[in-house]
């Protein structure tokens, strides 16, 4: 489902989309209150359970917190060994910091570990991050494969996969 021109809402307020408190806490914490309409189109359908969405919108529009809540709301945490649950795929390193340090603060309180791996950045790190159990996995195309590779990434338990700006990695 194409979002783009989808620009009616029917929340008026995150809570209106049945969020956690924990996120809804988040939110209020970074002084969000109202969605954006890519938020308002894609949160409640992704929370629905639909499995293929395809948000567009510019830049500066809330893409991330779109489909950064449901993954955070579906995701439990402290249960069992950690293994990514969530992988997001980014075209830059510059992207790829941007995307894991919100979805960490969209996170709040809840205890999901989010590790960003790409090139340029000391592998040695990213290999403990991973080694140590992880959730969401947020990355660059060429690092993910390098650590799937080494046997370091697993995506067997994988439920959300996520290409951020698409366009420009295909």
């Amino acid at each position: 489902m194409d979002l783009d021109d989808l620009n009616d809402t029917n929340a008026a307020t995150f809570a209106d989309f049945g969020l956690s408190r924990t996120t809804l806490d988040a939110l209020a914490e970074k002084g969000i209150t109202t969605p954006t309409p890519i938020q308002a189109a894609a949160i409640p359908l992704l929370l629905s359970g639909e499995s293929d969405v395809l948000g567009q919108a510019r830049t500066g529009t809330g893409k991330t917190a779109a489909f950064g809540i449901p993954i955070i709301e579906c995701l439990e945490d402290g249960y069992g060994p950690r293994q990514p649950r969530a992988i997001l795929l980014t075209p830059t390193r510059e992207l790829c910091m941007q995307v894991a340090t919100e979805i960490k603060s969209l996170c709040g309180t809840k205890h999901l570990f989010v590790a960003s791996v790409y090139g340029g950045a000391s592998i040695e790190l990213q290999l403990r991050a991973l080694k140590q159990g992880v959730d969401i996995v947020v990355g660059t195309p060429g690092r993910v494969q390098d650590m799937i590779d080494r046997g370091a990434l697993n995506l067997e338990d994988i439920m959300f996969a996520v290409l951020d700006e698409a366009d420009e990695m295909l």
